[in-house]
């Protein structure tokens, strides 16, 4: 018996005699409509016009054996979204809303010439403070629309608000492809809408806009969406990047003190992960950053512009992190700190601690982890937990216990591929992911933290 390999550019082929095992791979073309498969892809330039053909990263390969045939398709998953800053977006003359995710400026000739329609679901509370100005935008810009106000929190993120949104976007009707559905709300509103429009007709384009500072960080920016199942968070899911996320700061003016400092969190996870810079932002800047809301004021050229330039590494840091592993394909993820116990924690005491809240609590008792583990300073640790006291989020609770940590930890262990996969501090604004924390590393930090952290959360 021997074998033979031959292998030629875009198809691979190995014959093996006695057991007679053929394989061969493919490379797509389309012609005239069809597609079909060419084995060799020097021959295509001489059997056909290359000008009037598309050749695709597709690939299919066929393994013929005395039992039969096997293929195997190799197909590479792209997507293109846009994360736009803009000001003004409810401005009558910012066609951002409208167009703002379409790259060919012809195309939106194009849209514009016929009668466009909007569906737009935004959380209850976010359309009583732009529900009329959104509703001037559509009528000054001649948009057939239907607003679709929802309670949308943590108590209602479920597949029956799912199933809602979809029979509206149903009975209204929309062209899928030119006449995206927009989720105007925070964190838990976007994360609904995008997997109802994941789910219509198979893949909807749907808009974020994110109107709270932890949104407009950290869920707009992302390819995921879900919805809690079983009393797990965000159990259920997809990986569907919206057509674009359009951030306009002036949104977050209107939400309370408390919601200022649930998005730092976020804010300061990816600060502690992988920038120094905006560590030491985040210190020096934290109170101002809370008084003002992140608006950008003039007159205040001793503070810069820090609530841009907070926004803008915030977003930079997460979307570096995100974009090669959009589909978490690799399960070690920086992004991931504060999201080991937080789930666990959040769903059992809900609604008593938000989404970044309760990320916060797991960095601080991961610090101590950290801390005990000798991958950072005495100094590092107490600058982070003053930092997040600054930042006026909750370092202790009374429910993150030694069993709830166990069963988060036991969770994460069984969902990783048996390993912890923990991303931890090495320094302010470093990091690296370890799967060799002992148990009594654990114990000993949790009591060390207890024992320091406890008097202040009171």
């Amino acid at each position: 018996m021997y074998t033979a390999t031959t292998a030629v550019k875009g198809a691979t082929k190995t014959e093996t005699e006695g057991s007679r095992t053929k394989q061969k791979e493919y490379q797509l073309i389309k012609l005239k409509n069809t597609w079909c498969c060419v084995e060799n892809e020097e021959e295509i330039g001489k059997t056909w016009n290359e000008d009037k053909m598309i050749i695709s990263q597709a690939k299919i390969g066929e393994t013929i054996t005395e039992s039969g045939v096997s293929w195997t398709v190799k197909t590479p998953i792209y997507f293109c979204y846009k994360v736009i800053e803009t000001q003004n977006l409810l401005d009558p003359n910012n066609m951002t809303l409208l167009y703002g995710h379409v790259s060919d400026p012809q195309e939106v000739e194009v849209y514009k010439k016929k009668i466009q329609k909007r569906l737009v679901v935004m959380d209850i509370t976010v359309e009583k403070l732009y529900g009329s100005k959104i509703r001037k935008y559509f009528e000054a810009n001649n948009i057939i629309y239907k607003i679709l106000a929802l309670e949308t929190m943590e108590e209602t993120k479920s597949m029956e608000l799912v199933l809602t949104i979809l029979e509206e976007v149903h009975k209204f009707g929309i062209d899928r492809r030119t006449e995206p559905i927009i989720a105007i709300g925070g964190g838990v509103c976007l994360d609904i809408v995008g997997l109802a429009a994941s789910l219509y007709r198979r893949r909807t384009p749907y808009i974020r806009v994110p109107t709270t500072l932890l949104s407009y960080v950290d869920a707009s920016v992302g390819a995921k969406n879900g919805v809690n199942f079983c009393n797990c968070k965000n159990k259920l899911g997809s990986y569907t990047p919206p057509a674009a996320t359009f951030l306009d700061r002036s949104f977050i003016k209107t939400i309370p003190r408390r919601h200022i400092s649930n998005g730092l969190g976020e804010i300061l996870k990816m600060a502690l992960m992988k920038h120094r810079g905006l560590f030491e932002l985040l210190e020096s800047h934290g109170k101002y950053l809370l008084d003002t809301k992140f608006q950008s004021r003039n007159g205040l050229a001793s503070h810069g512009d820090a609530a841009l330039t907070t926004t803008r590494l915030a977003i930079q840091t997460m979307l570096e992190e995100l974009a090669p592993n959009l589909w978490e394909d690799d399960l070690e993820r920086l992004v991931d700190f504060g999201h080991v116990i937080s789930p666990e924690l959040e769903m059992k005491v809900l609604p008593a601690l938000m989404h970044g809240e309760a990320v916060n609590i797991d960095m601080a008792l991961m610090t101590y982890v950290s801390y005990e583990s000798g991958l950072i300073t005495a100094e590092e640790k107490n600058r982070t937990i003053q930092c997040m006291i600054t930042l006026e989020l909750p370092v202790w609770h009374k429910d993150c216990n030694l069993p709830l940590i166990k069963k988060a930890l036991g969770e994460r262990f069984k969902h990783s591929g048996g390993k912890l996969r923990l991303p931890l501090p090495t320094g302010l604004g470093s990091a690296e992911i370890f799967n060799d924390v002992n148990e009594e590393t654990m114990k000993r930090a949790f009591e060390k933290w207890t024992e320091e952290c406890q008097e202040l959360a009171t």
